[in-house]
């Protein structure tokens, strides 16, 4: 059986090395059936997992990559900052060096220790995106199909519990528990691995459990996999061969807002960069020196040398001019970042105010254009608005607050009672480096990190003006519908 299963290779010889007394003896008993390889299930085109429980291991059976470094430089970057993900990044080629269970200690040290648990929710709002894009495809599918699924990691619990119960349906999860003290983090996990969560043994047994592993001895060294009727390995070769689960084929939707990195930040990407950041600072005070200072025209060359790029689509009629005496156009853009509405400016080359909420104060003083802050009470807000109208033309972000993802969201109805000149303007932004909005970061910051990129391509598409018979004063249409038809506009032009 043995011989059969590890086929007597170099590689299994180093494995029986390494593999603990116990998880060893699962695996080279001759007597011991319940070890197979998992092709022969991939081969099985219906396997009947209905009505048993899965067990299985997340980093080796669902996640197609090896390295766990790319989530813990999430984990210090996004939670503790520039500063302790350099260190981390410093100290890529001792992991590399050290065995594994010492490697991952010293990434949850650096990662984690003087972190406050109560202000952690990267592990919610940043780290699924990156683990639904790592899932593998033929694994993904093996889990979702059982009645009844555990996972168990040897990562910290407060990393992987959000992704795997609200995007897979987990129905358990048993990862690594972190020590605190007084609230904080202290860096180190508890010997004890049984923490957060409770299962029912005996059900289990009752449901014919069944595992998923790896040849790795980390893998099923687990005492949840003992009781499994049987247990599936897989080997780094096949993980290879796995395919990506593609992005339309997410258990559900991936709405994501929060972080500022738009890059897997593996060990070569995270060097880039670091060595970009120095040059990156230096070509951030030229855009932003010359968006505060310039007249609106030569800071845009300025900017289109330093690799931002502003591709403008205008209507082949003049449908924007307003054909009033008093009043302006009120150019109605979907929300990718804060610097909507200077790209808008750029696209008409001249400066527009704009109505926003909650800017910080550092953000509304720099800006190149006048900013006016909304206070979210209708009848000021209302007042406001019909003020900038009737001082000339004005942009509104209607979604309130900024999204990356290819959706819209709710558009506000306000701006429908304001005028019937509605300029819808679809705005596509496209960065490779840092995302220029965040939920849960310091939002003075998002125009930083935004002209941090190294190259910045922002689409600005400007549509036909919506017609009379659309609006509420000369078409008598409701509010609401006014803004439905305004968001399906711009949804259409983005295609989203």
């Amino acid at each position: 059986m043995a011989g059969k299963l590890f086929s007597l290779s170099a590689p299994c010889f180093l494995l029986s090395k390494l593999l603990p007394k116990r998880s060893h003896q699962y695996v080279s008993s001759a007597t011991n059936s319940k070890f197979q390889k998992l092709n022969s299930l991939l081969h099985n085109t219906s396997p009947d997992f209905s009505d048993k429980t899965l067990v299985f291991h997340l980093e080796t059976t669902l996640i197609k990559s090896s390295s766990l470094f790319p989530y813990f430089m999430l984990v210090a970057f996004e939670a503790g900052g520039l500063l302790r993900a350099l260190v981390l990044f410093v100290l890529y080629p001792l992991l590399c060096l050290v065995g594994r269970n010492q490697a991952l200690k010293i990434m949850v040290f650096v990662s984690f220790v003087g972190l406050k648990k109560d202000n952690f929710r990267i592990g919610s709002s940043v780290l699924p995106k990156y683990f639904l894009a790592d899932v593998g495809n033929e694994g993904f599918s093996l889990v979702m199909s059982g009645k009844r699924k555990v996972a168990v990691s040897d990562m910290p619990r407060i990393m992987i519990e959000g992704f795997l119960k609200h995007y897979l349906g987990v129905d358990a999860v048993r990862g690594r528990e972190l020590k605190v003290v007084s609230g904080y983090f202290v860096g180190l996990m508890e010997e004890n691995n049984v923490n957060g969560v409770v299962l029912d043994d005996d059900k289990m047994v009752s449901d014919h459990a069944v595992g998923i592993g790896s040849f790795n001895e980390y893998s099923i060294d687990h005492q949840l996999f003992s009781y499994c009727k049987e247990i599936y390995l897989v080997s780094e070769a096949d993980k290879w061969n796995w395919q990506i689960r593609p992005r339309e084929k997410y258990p559900k939707p991936l709405i994501f807002h929060d972080g500022r990195l738009a890059f897997r930040p593996t060990p070569l990407a995270s060097l880039i960069m670091f060595m970009w950041l120095p040059l990156g600072i230096f070509i951030f005070i030229i855009r932003y020196t010359s968006s505060t200072i310039l007249p609106i025209q030569i800071s845009h060359v300025v900017n289109s040398s330093t690799g931002v790029k502003t591709t403008v689509s205008k209507p082949k009629a003049s449908t924007t001019k307003n054909d009033i005496k008093t009043g302006g156009v009120l150019y109605i853009c979907n929300h990718r970042t804060l610097l909507d509405p200077i790209f808008v400016s750029y696209s008409v080359m001249k400066p527009i105010p704009a109505v926003t909420y909650s800017m910080g104060r550092f953000s509304e003083v720099s800006s190149p254009i006048k900013i006016v802050c909304l206070t979210r009470d209708r009848e000021k807000d209302e007042k406001l608005i019909e003020q900038q109208l009737n001082q000339g033309d004005l942009v509104v972000c209607p979604e309130g607050t900024t999204c990356r993802e290819p959706y819209l969201l709710r558009f506000s109805p306000l701006f429908a009672e304001m005028t019937d000149e509605i300029v819808p303007v679809a705005i596509d932004m496209q960065v490779k480096m840092f995302y220029g909005s965040t939920a849960s970061g310091i939002k003075c910051l998002d125009p930083v990190f935004n002209l941090l990129n190294p190259f910045l391509q922002c689409s600005v598409k400007i549509l036909d003006k919506i017609p009379s018979s659309q609006t509420c004063n000369a078409g008598g249409k409701p509010r609401i519908e006014v803004a439905n038809h305004v968001q399906k506009e711009i949804a259409n032009a983005l295609g989203f």
